[in-house]
This record gives C-alpha cells, sequence and structure tokens, in this order.
C-alpha cells in the first residue's frame, strides 16, 4: 500500500506510521478522523519548531512530532470538542518528551518560580523579543539551548510560538503567575548571554 504523505517543517507523515488523518478514513468512536486532519495539519510547522528547539536535534524533533500525531489520533475521541486543540496537541508533545527527561530541573524550578518575581518585569515589547522571533541562526539556536528546559519552554510558547498566558499555562498545566515567572527568568537569562556572549547591547 502507497504512503499518503504530508510534508511540514522537514517532516514527512505517512500510513506506515499512522501519524497523518489522511491516511486514515471512517470514523474514531463517532468523531470523524477528518475532523483531526482539519484540526492537527495545521500545527505540524508549529509544534516541529517547539520540538526542535526543546530538542536540539531535528531527527528527534522529528520522532517526537510523529509520536505526537500519532498518540493524538489515538486519542482524539477523548478530545473535548469545544476546548482549546493546540494547547492539547501541545500538551501531548510536551508530556512525550518529558518522558525522555529526568524531570529534575523542572522540580527544582517548580521550587524556585515565585522568588524575587516581579510582574512588572514581564512585558510583551522589548528589545529581546524582537531578537528572540528573528532568531532563525544557530547562534540564537545555541543562545536559547543554554536556558533550563522550564524556562526555555515558556519562552518558546510565548515569544516564538505567540501563545497567550493562559494557553500556556494549560498546556504546561501551572498557573498563569508561574508562567509569568519562568518568562520573566528565562527573558532575563537570555538577555544576559546576548549582552556577556554575543556582544549585543539592548537597552532594557
Amino acid at each position: 500500500m502507497q504512503d499518503c504523505k504530508v510534508s511540514a517543517g522537514g517532516i514527512e507523515l505517512g500510513r506506515s506510521n499512522c501519524v497523518s488523518a489522511i491516511a486514515f478514513r471512517g470514523d474514531v468512536s463517532g468523531l470523524p478522523n477528518q475532523d483531526f486532519e482539519i484540526l492537527a495539519l495545521p500545527l505540524l510547522d508549529p509544534l516541529y519548531n517547539f520540538a526542535r528547539w526543546l530538542c536540539g536535534d531535528a531527527d528527534e524533533a522529528r520522532d517526537l512530532v510523529q509520536e505526537t500525531f500519532a498518540k493524538a489520533l489515538k486519542g482524539f475521541a477523548s478530545f473535548r470538542q469545544g476546548t482549546n486543540f493546540r494547547a492539547w496537541m501541545f500538551t501531548i508533545l510536551r508530556n512525550t518528551f518529558l518522558t525522555s527527561r529526568t524531570g529534575l530541573e523542572w522540580r527544582r524550578t517548580e521550587q524556585e518560580d515565585e522568588e524575587n518575581f516581579e510582574e512588572s518585569a514581564v512585558t510583551h515589547d522589548t528589545p529581546e523579543i524582537a531578537l528572540i522571533r528573528r532568531a532563525d541562526t544557530e547562534m540564537m539556536r545555541q543562545a536559547i539551548a543554554t536556558l533550563p528546559l522550564a524556562f526555555r519552554e515558556v519562552l518558546l510558547l510565548v515569544d516564538i510560538e505567540e501563545m497567550r498566558y493562559q494557553e500556556v499555562a494549560d498546556v504546561l498545566r501551572i498557573p498563569v503567575g508561574t508562567v509569568m515567572s519562568r518568562l520573566s527568568r528565562a527573558r532575563k537569562q537570555l538577555r544576559e548571554y546576548i549582552v556577556v556572549t554575543l556582544g549585543v547591547k539592548h537597552e532594557m
């Protein structure tokens, strides 16, 4: 049987790995697979980008996205219609990623989240945010890779995927205040890296 493939973010998804809903017909517990296809395929690029930044490896990111789509398709019947599908997909990807990590960095970060946090420090338009959103170079990839994973994922979702704080909180299953705390600290660490390592100075 010939594979039906969809390419996005350098990923080819086909019947053989049961990732793309294009490869399936019929219903999943009464929900048409076409619904999954319509909702999920536009998220290929954002999910791959998030996975690529998290993993730091293109092959691992492709595998992660493929596994995410396979799990999402299998569990699509449990998705509550009318809720945030994008957040649901990003949550599946993140949880899948975390199974390959110890989780120690997240636990340490959770204990420190509320220390020395000022809500006013989180703003929507700063020079480093503009720099992050143009971060398509290996140099900036390395800069973001230096962040602790718990900070990196928040920064990626807010500053690159442009998710709302509440949506990020839904993905990560943490309070909005914790999202803001981690984002503030992530931006601070990234700014310090840029100034020290890249020699780029901004007035904040």
